[in-house]
């Protein structure tokens, strides 16, 4: 099926767990998207760079037991079971939830909520996906993760700090503003030209 060839869109909001004020998108994505493509468009919206390994996953009950189902990139030495998420749709696994999470990075371990607000049909001429709203920008890659990060923002309101230099170079962006996001900004890659990559 072509990605042109659906007639709803999922709508999703993306939040940053633990982060205050709360970083957070609102997209939305084609029904017919796949894992891997939903993947692109959260890394794309939040302002990730998509340097490192990512997972979705949900606790899945069959009677009294539960165990938790992972989507991602499968583990080439098989020590857990990862669904390709390229082979997995997203509307067959959000028909029967509304949340998931979603991790970026296992090291720094950067967890979001992936929460389904709601189906819409698809607005002729407008292209998706396309991110609608959000708060604050991301955190910069490999900054410790959220408490990693909000220690570095302090540091940066203190020219005079032993490590503040080093990390305007680290960070590479003189305005760099964690309360600034526009969503108009936001462009969206070709999941099927990342997934190259990694294929």
């Amino acid at each position: 099926m072509k990605k042109e060839n659906y007639q709803n869109v999922y709508q999703f909001k993306i939040v940053l767990k633990d982060s205050k004020p709360s970083i957070w998108r609102r997209i939305q994505v084609p029904e017919n998207y796949s894992f891997w493509d939903l993947h692109v468009a959260i890394q794309d919206s939040m302002g990730w760079e998509d340097y490192h390994l990512h997972e979705f996953r949900t606790v899945i009950s069959r009677g009294k037991l539960s165990n938790i189902q992972h989507i991602g990139i499968p583990d080439p030495d098989g020590f857990m079971e990862v669904l390709p998420g390229w082979k997995e749709k997203i509307k067959d696994w959000f028909s029967k939830f509304e949340k998931m999470n979603y991790t970026y990075d296992f090291g720094d371990s950067w967890e979001h909520s992936v929460i389904l607000e709601k189906i819409l049909p698809k607005e002729k001429n407008k292209k998706y996906p396309i991110c609608i709203d959000g708060k604050m920008a991301c955190p910069f890659e490999d900054s410790g993760a959220i408490w990693g990060y909000y220690e570095k923002l302090e540091i940066l309101k203190n020219p005079k700090h032993s490590e503040y230099d080093e990390i305007m170079e680290w960070i590479g962006d003189k305005d760099y503003n964690p309360e600034e996001f526009n969503p108009n900004e936001v462009i969206f890659d070709n999941p099927k030209t990342r997934l190259k990559l990694v294929k």
